[in-house]
């Protein structure tokens, strides 16, 4: 098992370099009624389902870009399409904190802009939530992986403590005005255990057990090689 902080600071090494950090592709996507992605490297949890390659994961691909450069690619690409939403996806974008802040800062009032996270570094830290809560056009949407600690480690092979992380990143986010809401790997998990979810949910604030968003898996080869490595399936 590994430590998902720990890991942060060694892929945060590979990904970040000044203000800059690692991108692999930009793109416009279906999701959310129509979306601007950019698509970032490295992450900070190696989930068996994820549909990231390992060498996107790892850092081993993508080329360095600015703040601006990323802003600007969104921009571009929601102006093209005609899309108010833009995001970071693809692995963690909250990897490399000033670099993040920098691009929502550059983003426009008039486009919301989506943040895709496992919530593992929001969790640990609170006083990166509150320099979140300054922008007004920002939604959080917090990546559960399995509904308890036992359910976390078993689909991403991390030290189960770190679940409770990803639920202090929702609490912190409520607590501070941040717009949010969880979602949830579905076709992975013990049925059983989506009420013990929604109850520790509710514990928080009753709305992030409402608006609990389930995803469904996709199995491209990488994935399906994964999960019949680790018998997931």
């Amino acid at each position: 098992m590994y430590n998902p902080l720990e890991l942060s600071e060694k892929i945060e090494r590979i990904v970040c370099k000044d203000s800059f950090k690692k991108y692999y592709r930009f793109r416009p996507a279906k999701f959310y009624s129509g979306i601007s992605s950019a698509d970032c490297c490295g992450c900070n949890l190696r989930c068996y389902f994820c549909w990231s390659n390992d060498l996107a994961r790892e850092g081993k691909i993508g080329e360095f870009y600015s703040s601006e450069e990323v802003s600007g690619k969104l921009i571009a690409i929601a102006k093209k399409f005609g899309f108010n939403r833009i995001r970071i996806t693809g692995n963690e974008p909250t990897i490399g904190k000033d670099h993040l802040l920098a691009v929502i800062k550059n983003i426009p009032d008039d486009y919301l802009f989506i943040l895709e996270t496992n919530g593992i570094l929001l969790g640990n830290n609170e006083d990166y939530i509150k320099e979140l809560s300054r922008f007004k056009n920002l939604h959080v949407r917090v990546s559960l992986k399995g509904c308890t600690p036992e359910e976390f480690s078993r689909l991403t092979g991390a030290v189960p403590e770190s679940f409770e992380l990803q639920l202090k990143a929702l609490e912190y986010c409520i607590d501070n005005n941040v717009s949010c809401h969880p979602a949830l790997m579905y076709d992975l998990i013990d049925r059983k255990n989506i009420k013990v979810l929604s109850n520790r949910l509710e514990e928080i604030n009753p709305k992030l057990a409402d608006e609990l968003e389930f995803e469904s898996l996709i199995k491209y080869p990488n994935v399906e090689r994964r999960l019949k490595k680790v018998g997931l399936i």
